[in-house]
């Protein structure tokens, strides 16, 4: 934390977007033409903002010749998704491949290995149910645990906490989508020698909220310095549809509907980027809970949050342990 702590202000969060894009710009063409020496750039658009702004700010790097946009559906994606990258790419003017991952996650046992989990908990879990899983419990005082949210045929919604086992496996097997993703990824920048583009704000960088080696392994990540309200800026900066920029955060990984707070963050996303600026810089407990106008006791609870969730997550931002150094190799 940062020493002297300024007082919080409804502009702490406001950047200059064009000196932004162009600084983010420039550090793109450096690395490509320096460190990473590759031709191009490759990004994964899902049809969120963050990819949005990524493939944006690419172009604004490199032009469009230089930009090749992925779009990797599958059999639970949104229905929105692909429709909303495929004209955000026409209007950016660069070329772009759809490959369905859907029978490629059906093979490996994605979507089998997810439902077997599920039905430990809800014998009568079928294929045709629609599910998600969601945090509780922290907000009340007690320890966060993850309960399970299903959804039968009829329409009848059913809950319960999820096992840590059953947790566990859950995760790991909708993991296979993120790794899954950036394996094509990686196909397609070999092929064209071009370098791959992560997309992960701050918020998610700092928090631990992406795969390993799923969306957090990447050459490049432009906006992990920034908070996600700030690239909602950039991607009004930088003419992202409206439809893109004015859509909430949403994980697109189970078949329920469901944000990122529902999922992981303890406050919903702009609120959570005040929480963690306010942690950043020493800011007291209690006067985030007095700028948000959250109930007593709250401010404490979102600060030992954020700490768990670095301590839980470091391993995810680690390179691999070595026996010894390699110096030679700057490991």
């Amino acid at each position: 934390m940062d020493l002297a702590a300024p007082a919080l202000h409804p502009g702490i969060l406001d950047i200059d977007a064009a000196a932004e894009v162009e600084r983010i710009a420039h550090a793109l063409r450096s690395a490509l033409t320096g460190e990473l020496r590759r031709r191009g750039l490759i990004v994964a658009m899902s049809g969120g903002v963050d990819s949005s702004v990524c493939a944006a700010l690419a172009v604004r790097a490199v032009g469009a010749s230089k930009v090749h946009a992925l779009m990797l559906p599958e059999h639970e994606s949104s229905d929105f998704s692909l429709t909303r990258a495929q004209a955000l790419a026409q209007q950016l003017g660069i070329e772009y491949t759809v490959e369905a991952i859907g029978p490629a996650l059906e093979a490996i046992g994605c979507y089998a290995r997810r439902d077997a989990a599920m039905r430990e908990v809800f014998p009568a879990y079928a294929s045709t149910w629609k599910s998600k899983i969601s945090i509780a419990g922290g907000r009340d005082g007690g320890f966060n645990y993850f309960k399970l949210t299903v959804q039968s045929p009829d329409g009848k919604l059913h809950e319960a906490r999820l096992p840590h086992k059953q947790y566990l496996q859950v995760v790991a097997a909708t993991s296979f989508k993120q790794r899954l993703r950036k394996t094509m990824e990686y196909y397609h920048a070999d092929r064209l020698h071009y370098a791959v583009v992560g997309t992960p704000n701050r918020l998610e960088y700092d928090q631990g909220f992406f795969v390993k080696n799923g969306d957090g392994s990447a050459d490049l990540k432009p906006i992990a310095h920034l908070y996600k309200t700030q690239v909602y800026a950039l991607a009004r900066h930088l003419d992202i549809p409206r439809e893109i920029r004015e859509a909430p955060p949403t994980t697109d990984t189970y078949t329920l509907d469901q944000g990122q707070d529902e999922f992981y963050f303890a406050l919903r996303h702009d609120r959570m980027d005040v929480a963690l600026w306010a942690y950043n810089h020493g800011i007291p407990a209690a006067e985030l809970e007095a700028f948000l106008e959250l109930p007593a006791g709250t401010g404490a609870y979102v600060y030992r949050d954020i700490e768990s969730k670095r301590a839980a997550t470091r391993y995810l931002h680690a390179r691999p342990v070595l026996v010894e150094p390699l110096p030679e190799l700057g490991h």
